[in-house]
């Protein structure tokens, strides 16, 4: 397996999703690759901003890739496993247009506002484009990632991601130092970050929604524009992965849903909502 690097370079940076986008780099499944990008508004430190490629069209997250992986089909499984991620000295947090709060990193604490907050660094966006040709926007989260935002998804974690297109594309970015969930000011601890993702294709997996494993617990996700909706969303693919990992289906998997299986909102503020379930390994024994 190889290990590659995609510098912070213009070229290895876009700000919108398609398909139409020519990939910076070709992999093999199971190669590592390694990314540096800017905050979420592109800013590298509180007076060096990072011009985009093309302003009229790079108009979102600042994200590396598209990544394309050798063999990928539309309809597998992309896994990506997040192997690292670090966050820099420096993020901030927005309340508004006009309210902005400056973070000092360090030592994985976060000092703002008189008060400390633990650090737990993570990429807001992981995903590939929409099978429809034309931009598409970097915010809201959709059925093959994007903005999903999840608070969970740290190093050692895995997301699983249906492929919309051949070769998958995959891009990532929009680092985070901290956040809650919901990130209901509408920014988490946005800072830059460099990060190491393992990129692999699984076609014994068939998902309709992101699915992701964490430290002792299976997630699911859900978006839409009604938070009910997106809620649902999760709870089936909840009920599918409950039928895989511990062959139990129907009205059982949904009873045992119902009894130890949390629902969480990821976040409120991207268009798409986003809820994501929770099962952990030792709630039923």
């Amino acid at each position: 397996m190889a290990l590659h690097e995609l510098a912070l370079e213009h070229g290895n940076l876009h700000g919108h999703f398609s398909r139409d986008l020519a990939p910076v780099l070709t992999i093999d499944p199971g190669d590592s690759v390694r990314i540096s990008v800017p905050n979420h508004a592109w800013d590298l430190a509180p007076d060096e901003h990072f011009e985009s490629r093309n302003p009229e069209i790079d108009t979102g997250h600042p994200l590396a890739g598209p990544i394309a992986v050798r063999g990928a089909k539309a309809g597998q499984a992309l896994k990506v496993c997040v192997d690292e991620v670090r966050a820099d000295s420096w993020g901030v947090t927005r309340a508004g247009r006009d309210h902005l709060v400056e973070w000092e990193l360090d030592g994985g604490i976060g000092k703002a506002l008189g008060r400390r907050v633990g650090l737990a660094p993570f990429l807001g966006v992981l995903g590939m484009p929409p099978p429809e040709p034309g931009v598409h926007s970097t915010i809201p989260p959709r059925r093959w990632g994007g903005n999903i935002d999840c608070k969970e998804l740290v190093a050692g974690t895995t997301l699983y991601l249906p492929i919309p297109v051949d070769e998958a594309h995959f891009s990532a970015g929009d680092g985070h130092a901290a956040q809650g969930d919901g990130e209901v000011s509408g920014s988490a601890i946005e800072t830059p970050v460099e990060a190491l993702l393992t990129l692999d294709i699984r076609d014994d997996l068939e998902l309709e929604w992101p699915i992701a494993r964490i430290d002792g617990a299976w997630l699911t996700f859900g978006f839409d524009e009604h938070l009910g909706l997106a809620a649902r969303i999760a709870v089936d693919g909840m009920v599918a992965l409950m039928g895989r990992e511990l062959r139990v289906t129907g009205g059982d998997a949904l009873v045992l849903a119902s009894v130890g299986v949390d629902l969480r909102v990821t976040q409120v503020v991207n268009g798409n909502l986003g809820v994501h379930a929770v099962l952990r390994d030792d709630v039923f024994g």
